[in-house]
């Protein structure tokens, strides 16, 4: 636990390296900062700063620079002395004129790179518990066929279908009626029961002819919306739809600003900056990343060698969750661990509660 004047030397000393980026000597910080002590005193706090592994010198006659566990020291009286400060106006009122989820998601990342000049993550809502608005079945060609399933919370999954043999677009037509009076209303992940009740035998056998019911339970959904003639094309069509829904929701990640993030001084090493790259390419490999937000929900910040990952030992995450009418999810912003803390999680912050506002869940 640091004293109060250790503590106020460390946060002037972070807050000089972020803004010049390079190693700072303890004249800087008397001349620059108001510490209330003498050039010596604050030689003597760096020195011990250093010893408990606060800041590091890089070489014998430069300043000193912060260690993650100093960025951590600074982060966290930041968070308990200065919350008021994490307020930020973020200027992103075009959010709430997006009509799609994508276009909300990218606008979002672009209002978080403008603001931090850091790399802008978001993660939509989990689009399989989103529930459905419509379901469109389109006439292609006569072996092939266009499905659209749009949720109530704006997202869109669509795929063509290549069929078996030809169908008439009316035969599409009342399908298309079929299935919507048996998945509006549902979340999309109730889909997959549906398809299963309908693989089986007994109720296939028990599906009457056609006149499509409003179910109330999946099996009712199964037997009373799916006419008996259809049943094989309307397995195909499900397990289509399936397939584009788990696709959907592993492609759920958009990032903005790489050439934002590659700027700083500490990536124009290629060779540095290229392992990190590779990573950001590995949608995978962020998603889990930033999944500890999503899990706590409250806002996170990750800090270089905090990160489970090698390949983010140089950079840090500040990330939280939103909330929408159909789940959660995630913003935030991978930057060098010389960021601008106080001004990304301000962004951060007032961002995902624009973005909740936008998407229903505030």
């Amino acid at each position: 636990m640091l004293n109060e004047r250790r503590r106020r030397v460390l946060q002037a000393l972070v807050e000089e390296y972020v803004s010049s980026a390079v190693p700072v000597g303890s004249k800087t910080l008397v001349d620059r900062y108001e510490l209330g002590c003498s050039p010596a005193t604050v030689r003597n706090e760096l020195s011990i700063l250093e010893e408990t592994g606060y800041v590091v010198q890089p070489h014998i006659s430069a300043g000193r620079v912060p260690t993650d566990s100093g960025y951590r020291s600074f982060v966290d009286d930041l968070i308990e002395r200065h919350a008021d400060l994490l307020e930020c106006s973020s200027a992103t009122e075009s959010l709430g004129h997006a009509a799609e989820i994508d276009d909300l998601m990218r606008e979002t990342s672009v209002s978080l790179t403008r603001l931090t000049n850091c790399l802008a993550v978001s993660i939509a809502p989990s689009v399989t518990v989103a529930r459905v608005k419509r379901l469109d079945l389109l006439s292609l060609a006569p072996r092939r066929a266009l499905f659209v399933l749009i949720t109530e919370s704006g997202q869109v999954v669509n795929r063509s279908i290549e069929l078996a043999d030809e169908v008439a677009p009316e035969v599409l037509a009342r399908i298309e009626r079929s299935l919507n009076a048996a998945v509006v209303g549902k979340r999309a992940c109730e889909i997959r029961p549906l398809r299963d009740a309908l693989g089986s035998e007994a109720m296939a056998r028990s599906v009457p002819a056609h006149a499509p019911q409003v179910p109330s339970s999946v099996g009712e959904a199964t037997a009373g919306a799916v006419d008996a003639d259809d049943t094989m094309l309307v397995a195909r069509v499900l397990d289509e739809i399936l397939d584009a829904l788990d696709e959907a929701d592993r492609d759920r990640l958009y990032h903005v600003g790489v050439p934002a993030l590659l700027a700083q001084p500490e990536f124009h090493d290629a060779e540095r900056a290229r392992p990190l790259i590779q990573f950001l390419e590995d949608g995978i490999a962020l998603l889990e990343a930033l999944s500890e937000a999503l899990a706590t929900r409250e806002l996170t910040v990750r800090i270089g060698h905090e990160n489970r990952r090698v390949e983010l030992g140089n950079v840090s995450i500040v990330a939280t969750s939103y909330a929408s009418d159909s789940g959660e999810g995630v913003v935030g912003v991978v930057g060098p661990t010389r960021m601008d803390y106080g001004r990304a999680m301000g962004a951060v912050r007032a961002v995902a509660r624009e973005l909740s506002q936008a998407m229903g869940g505030a």
